[in-house]
């Protein structure tokens, strides 16, 4: 656990995801002979992989198409079917259940078999399942959360909870009939059903809290106060079911958590209104969910930038550990409606116009565009035509062909990359919730550990992560 800590602090310092808050993805596990690390950025279509590439390129200067992205490295590459067991496209909370706890679920719904129904509050008992978090827990491994969203979010909360609607975040979010029928919030649960979880770091702490509660950083302002109906200081409750003599530490900005002595930490709450967190250490698991909030709001920009800082964590965290002794996979939860074409010459800038303008309403179009979304633009009865708005501006929302409040998911499959010990077990088309079966074979923890004691498993490693053996979830949905 220090060691895990101290690999947090090495990450938080080295700084390299600047300002932005969007996110990125990791799972980590180490079994004894070594170490395994899952990435899974939310939303992170083969398109975005394609687009995030050509994006790094040209951020160095180059025409794009021929870089190299970290897990283009990476020797094995499969497809996953990311459909939920009753919904062709699917939501994070049906795919998290599937990549984290190796069973497929029906949308909406998080921790638990498809004999749920959403917002049935009396499906949940006897339906539970659990995650590979907690199967490395067990397996006596220290294990964290750490996200770019709410830790309550739909991505994380797949790891430790179990709940019949992936929003009921605090009692405040859940209807009568589940509080009467004895649903436990997600909030409520991060704090009880894995009380020992070493590392915590995300956002959402207003569910934490009493309703009405005023917020530590922003107490002036009614959206942040908390939302608790039963009065709880949940973080007051995560420090008490601490054992003795163990120091636990609960953070709120990230000066305070570069502040810590991490050698002297053996548990850490860090809950921020816009969380930032450093790339996944040796012995994570990561998910930076926030491509996925950029895709849904038409900001391509966002969503592509925030895929390359995932990249740059891909390849700080294939630094710290060796193919030798570590299993490194990276894959997401599902895909976007977002494309881009329009037959651009080779250098194109990625978010820029194509060469030619459209045969029907003779108007210019961007290379990005979106199946559907906030970018629908009419404009005096005609599509808007982008040469006269700031196409290349942050917050600009790529035109989508049907008008939505925000862009859904795309049904497609998504690619999987995986590279150290075992990972030929990640290749051809697979259905997503093996991914996690896959992990915890080469970790030898869950289950099936029958082959854990064969010969040929290396009897020494090198391994940075030997004496600790930790799995750390860095996730978003």
């Amino acid at each position: 656990m220090k060691a895990l800590l101290l690999l947090l602090a090495q990450l938080c310092s080295a700084q390299l995801i600047p300002g932005s808050e969007l996110g990125a993805g990791f799972n980590w596990v180490c079994p004894k002979w070594g170490a395994v690390l899952r990435g899974c950025p939310a939303g992170m279509g083969v398109s975005t992989v394609t687009a995030a590439r050509i994006l790094k390129g040209q951020l160095q200067n180059r025409q794009g198409e021929e870089s190299l992205l970290e897990m283009d490295k990476f020797p094995y590459v499969a497809l996953a079917k990311t459909y939920n067991t009753n919904a062709q496209v699917p939501d994070s909370a049906g795919t998290a259940t599937a990549y984290l706890c190796g069973v497929k679920a029906n949308e909406g719904t998080v921790g638990v078999s498809a004999g749920v129904t959403r917002d049935r509050c009396n499906t949940t008992k006897g339906q539970e399942v659990t995650s590979i978090l907690r199967w490395a827990k067990d397996a006596g491994k220290a294990v964290g959360i750490v996200t770019t969203t709410r830790v309550t979010h739909a991505t994380p909360s797949a790891a430790y909870a179990h709940s019949a609607n992936r929003d009921w975040y605090s009692d405040g979010e859940m209807p009568p009939d589940a509080l009467e029928g004895g649903c436990r919030d997600i909030a409520r649960q991060l704090v009880e059903n894995i009380p020992d979880i070493e590392v915590i770091l995300g956002g959402g702490r207003k569910y934490m809290f009493p309703k009405n509660a005023s917020d530590v950083e922003y107490p002036h302002e009614e959206k942040h106060r908390g939302t608790r109906l039963d009065r709880r200081d949940l973080v007051q409750a995560w420090h008490d079911v601490k054992p003795p003599g163990k120091v636990a530490k609960y953070v709120w900005h990230r000066r305070d958590l570069l502040a810590l002595n991490l050698s002297r930490v053996d548990f850490l709450l860090g809950e921020s209104r816009h969380p930032r967190v450093p790339p996944p250490p040796p012995g994570a698991l990561g998910d930076r969910g926030r491509i996925d909030h950029g895709h849904h709001e038409g900001k391509a920009k966002q969503a592509l930038h925030e895929a390359v800082e995932l990249d740059r964590a891909i390849g700080l965290s294939t630094r710290l550990t060796s193919a030798q002794d570590t299993l490194s996979v990276v894959t997401a939860d599902h895909s976007h409606v977002f494309t881009f074409g329009g037959y651009t010459p080779r250098g194109n800038p990625i978010f820029g116009l194509a060469p030619m303008q459209s045969d029907v309403d003779r108007k210019p179009f961007t290379s990005i565009l979106y199946g559907n979304g906030p970018g629908y633009k009419i404009v005096a009865g005609e599509r808007e035509n982008v040469s006269a708005v700031d196409f290349a501006h942050a917050d600009y929302q790529a035109q989508s062909a049907v008008p939505l409040r925000q862009e859904t998911h795309g049904g497609e499959d998504v690619a999987v990359f995986a590279r150290g010990p075992m990972a030929h077990l990640l290749h051809g088309v697979h259905e997503q919730n093996y991914i996690p079966h896959a992990m915890a074979y080469a970790a030898c923890i869950g289950s099936n550990r029958a082959h854990c004691n064969s010969a040929a498993r290396p009897a020494t490693t090198t391994s940075l992560l030997l004496p600790f053996l930790a799995l750390l979830f860095l996730l978003l949905c």
